[in-house]
């Protein structure tokens, strides 16, 4: 048996939840925040038998897409007042972060 931990976007969450769940494999949701965009994300835990473990992470790769987002980024003013105005840069977020671990021992109760 196995635990794959996959890290995604909320907007991916939703959808992603619903294809893994019409597959039948059970997933744990948790709330969860980037640091990069301190922005929310949505960390799954799926415990997967080993068989079972490319079919998830099929379907994890086909929801959760890599895209462009504009986000602001704080940039110091001259003149050395300490100000700082945001100005927007493009960055790519979305995909998956996924690990899979070995699991020594699984009870169901």
């Amino acid at each position: 048996m196995k635990l794959i931990i996959a890290i995604v976007q909320n907007e991916d969450s939703g959808r992603l939840i619903g294809e893994l769940m019409n597959d039948g494999y059970s997933v744990t949701k948790l709330a969860t925040t980037g640091g990069f965009l301190r922005a929310g994300n949505t960390t799954l835990l799926l415990g997967v038998d080993e068989e079972k473990i490319e079919g998830a992470m099929k379907i994890i790769e086909k929801i959760c897409k890599s895209r462009k987002q504009i986000a602001t980024s704080p940039s110091p003013m001259t003149g050395g007042t300490g100000v700082y105005i945001p100005y927007p840069i493009e960055v790519t977020v979305g995909g998956a972060t996924v690990f899979v671990l070995n699991v020594e021992d699984f009870k169901k109760m």
